[in-house]
């Protein structure tokens, strides 16, 4: 057995038993290892974005991490973006970044990087191991950082000769990683909490992280209906359980102008597992922070910390029973359009009308899908993912990864085209692995999201420059020739009517499918 073998031994005893690879030279004895453990389902990517940002899907679901396999400092680097992503969301991940021997690093081979340095901003815990002997106790710790609440980026750096060097023979099983309870709010936290709520005044539960999840959101729930408060969730979450028969949670709004109008009002913000609100960007003479000014934030609890056990808390203190009424899901005010041509809302309300039960929603929709979650919140019980660290690029690998994770449930992407473009690889591996991935692009072939933020610099009317930086046309994407080149069978759609056979079509057919939906 050599450190290859103990570093993938010590990964499936910890049940780490998933991993996004795409490997080079330095990796092969590792990949040798992987092909002598069955248990270890190995999934190719072909772009380490993809990689990455499957591994924050797969674990987002499963609620453990997977490991990645990634090419030195380069490879790393090509992940970036998404571990950003997953940094943000925080997700476990474990990163197994391949190195040159340790010996040969001095002599300044092509390859050669500070693959440390490239890791240290995305991740949470960064380690080189040095020898095949210390790879079990490495690794193991990397889990261990990786699984401690509410979830880190843990990256272990392999060098070749680490990897293929042979340990004694009575070499040591592989060690376990420590399981952590995550901390628990004070008591006076609670109490804080609590009277923020019974001051009359127009109080904000602002939810984050796990609070928008089971016991935690239905807890939630009771508190609202029994106290009036407003519910509120960051703009951008790792998950939320949403649909009929749960508690419905009101989004702080991208634009900053909207987001300040959501919070105009309110004098008390209790945080349970948020943050502060604040802008995604600054503007000229709008605010960073988003809440009043003269409005009293008091912290519950945050994300590294037992949010069910903080809001449960909460409902004992203010004297809410367990088996008391939770806010209940609006009724659908909208009427499903029937005919005509295709618009971004429609795309909206007839995905939100024919959503199967326990569905999957990852979601990076971006302008054209911001109506969404209205139409939603009474759609069939569903999760909803969402891009949480503005890096964009994650919506088609997050499927992927979540259809890994829940092979029994239907992925539905909603996917802008621009940003879909950056991780079109994702397709690939979706037919490869037959993934139950139903992926919508909507397509208004342009960066919308940018033609907005020209306005809100006072350009309201952009020049041939501007428009040949913002707008995806001469010529325009065709994703339906791209989608078959991936090996996915795909649709181009312009009418409502196009529309709704195609997605009837798409969700009752098992494996990857797309629809474009030119809008």
């Amino acid at each position: 057995m050599n450190g290859a073998d103990s570093l993938c031994d010590t990964l499936l005893a910890n049940d780490v038993d998933v991993c996004f690879a795409n490997p080079g030279t330095s990796e092969m004895h590792f990949v040798a290892a992987l092909d002598r453990k069955p248990d270890m389902r190995c999934v190719l990517g072909l772009f380490e974005g993809v990689v990455t940002g499957a591994a924050d899907g797969y674990a987002r679901m499963a609620d453990k991490p997977a490991a990645t396999l990634l090419h030195l400092g380069p490879g790393l680097g090509n992940g970036l973006a998404n571990l950003h992503n997953a940094k943000r969301a925080r997700t476990p991940m474990v990163n197994i970044v391949g190195d040159h021997a340790t010996y040969h690093v001095q002599y300044d081979a092509p390859l050669t990087s500070d693959v440390e340095g490239v890791a240290r901003p995305m991740s949470h815990w960064v380690r080189r191991t040095l020898t095949a002997g210390a790879i079990s106790a490495d690794a193991a710790e990397a889990v261990a950082v990786a699984r401690r609440e509410p979830g880190n980026i843990a990256t272990l750096i392999l060098p070749a000769d680490a990897a293929w060097t042979d340990l004694p023979a009575g070499a040591p099983a592989p060690v376990i990683a420590a399981r952590e309870a995550a901390p628990r709010t004070s008591a006076e936290a609670v109490r804080a909490a609590a009277d923020a709520i019974r001051s009359g005044e127009n109080t904000v539960l602002m939810l984050g992280g796990a609070a928008l999840r089971g016991r935690a959101l239905e807890a939630a729930g009771r508190i609202a209906r029994a106290t009036g408060v407003r519910l509120i969730s960051e703009t951008s979450n790792r998950r939320i359980e949403r649909g009929r028969t749960r508690t419905p949670v009101d989004r702080l709004p991208y634009p900053i102008d909207l987001a300040v109008a959501k919070l105009k009002d309110a004098r008390r913000l209790v945080l349970a597992g948020a943050r502060a609100p604040v802008g995604f960007f600054a503007y000229p003479g709008k605010p960073s922070l988003l809440a009043p000014p003269d409005c009293a934030q008091v912290v519950l609890a945050t994300q590294e910390q037992d949010l069910t056990q903080a809001l449960e808390w909460l409902a004992d203190e203010l004297g809410i029973a367990d088996d008391a009424p939770r806010l209940a899901a609006p009724a659908p005010t909208y009427e499903v359009p029937a005919s005509g041509k295709l618009t971004g809302a429609a795309v909206n309300i007839l995905v939100a009308h024919t959503l199967p039960e326990q569905a999957i929603v990852c979601d990076e929709s971006i302008t054209q899908g911001r109506e969404f979650p209205l139409y939603s919140v009474s759609s069939a019980p569903h999760d909803w993912l969402m891009l949480t660290g503005g890096a964009i690029g994650i919506g088609l690998p997050l499927a992927t990864g979540a259809a890994v994770a829940c092979p029994d449930r239907k992925v539905v992407t909603l996917q802008a085209d621009g940003s879909g473009m950056y991780t079109l690889q994702a397709l690939w591996t979706q037919a490869r692995e037959n993934l139950d991935c139903l992926t919508i692009i909507l397509a208004n072939r342009s960066y919308a999201t940018l033609h907005g933020e020209m306005k809100n610099v006072g350009v309201l009317e952009p020049g041939r420059n501007a428009r040949r930086m913002l707008d995806l046309q001469e010529p325009h994407l065709e994703w339906v020739p791209l989608a078959r080149g991936m090996g996915v069978d795909a649709v181009s759609v312009d009418t409502i009517e196009g529309f709704a056979d195609a997605l009837r079509a798409g969700l009752k057919r098992r494996g990857p499918f797309l629809i474009e939906a030119l809008i």
